[in-house]
């Protein structure tokens, strides 16, 4: 690598909204985030599919009974 080109690779810190905060390696110092791994839906299993007006119950009505 040449040198004096590359930016500083350095301990950062990473806060999030819902005041988890965690040390990884970046680039800069701090970090804000509004989601994080503790706080998201989709690792803290609170994940849910929203079935709008029906669709999933009308696609598999209509494909069990055989009309197409």
């Amino acid at each position: 690598m040449k040198s004096e080109i590359h930016p500083n690779y350095q301990l950062a810190t990473v806060s999030c909204a819902c005041g988890n905060v965690f040390q990884t390696r970046s680039t800069v110092k701090e970090m804000h985030v509004n989601t994080c791994s503790a706080c998201h839906p989709f690792f803290t299993g609170q994940a849910k599919f929203i079935d709008t007006e029906g669709r999933v119950d009308r696609f598999k009505k209509r494909f069990t009974e055989g009309t197409y």
